[in-house]
């Protein structure tokens, strides 16, 4: 479980116990409500990580709204789109391996998150990350009632494939932007799972063929 999930908890708890102390235990029933659904909200599952080389795991649970072309400083990318409703797990996870290489918090609107213009004009955080000579670019992005995003980690940082890196409190969405010759997974309407759903494929460039010196030895002979 997040951290926040005791913190809201054991504040809904306290509030039952004073209330039932003042007044009578059956007015202290909702607020004891309360506080199981945020534990139940910040709940955090363990989830078994894709290991397929060029996998581009899903940064959060939720709902596929879109998938797209869009324009992103000024380069085409695939655009997947996630909504996250309050009933869905909220902590969220890198969708691959790499080196964090920008971290930008752009403030903005709060308008509902399953609609188009929430991708550009919400309060968002957007994150870069490069592995494996990809760039993937995923956006954590505030809703009609989320209004607190947390990213946990800063420019530098080394990151594994569907490692958690943070969470938006509350109904939210995440878009991930990737290469356009990435081979796209899903569809709009497919449920996906943080860490363990695969979105897309990139093509994996196989690095040069190294010769060793044993190699070498055997073609100077050859010669």
């Amino acid at each position: 479980m997040v951290r926040d999930g005791y913190f809201y908890g054991a504040g809904c708890l306290l509030a039952a116990g004073v209330v039932a102390w003042l007044a009578a235990w059956p007015y202290a029933i909702p607020i004891m409500l309360l506080g199981a659904f945020f534990l139940w909200f910040f709940r955090d599952p363990e989830r078994q990580i894709p290991a397929c080389p060029g996998a581009v795991v899903s940064p959060g649970d939720g709902k596929v709204t879109d998938v797209s072309l869009v324009t992103a400083g000024g380069t085409s990318r695939q655009r997947i789109s996630i909504f996250l409703s309050v009933f869905d797990v909220h902590v969220n996870r890198s969708p691959i391996a790499g080196v964090i290489r920008e971290v930008r918090y752009q403030r903005g609107k709060f308008l509902n998150a399953m609609g188009a213009e929430s991708a550009e004009r919400n309060e968002q955080n957007i994150v870069t990350v490069e592995g494996e000579g990809r760039t993937v670019i995923f956006k954590q992005i505030a809703g009609l009632i989320a209004r607190r995003i947390v990213f946990n980690l800063k420019v530098g940082d080394q990151v594994a494939r569907g490692q958690r890196v943070g969470l938006i409190k509350f109904g939210s969405r995440v878009d991930v932007l990737i290469d356009r010759d990435a081979a796209i997974q899903v569809k709009a309407g497919d449920r996906v799972r943080g860490g363990a759903t695969v979105l897309a494929i990139l093509p994996v460039t196989q690095p040069a063929h190294a010769v060793t010196p044993v190699a070498q030895g055997i073609e100077a002979h050859r010669s």
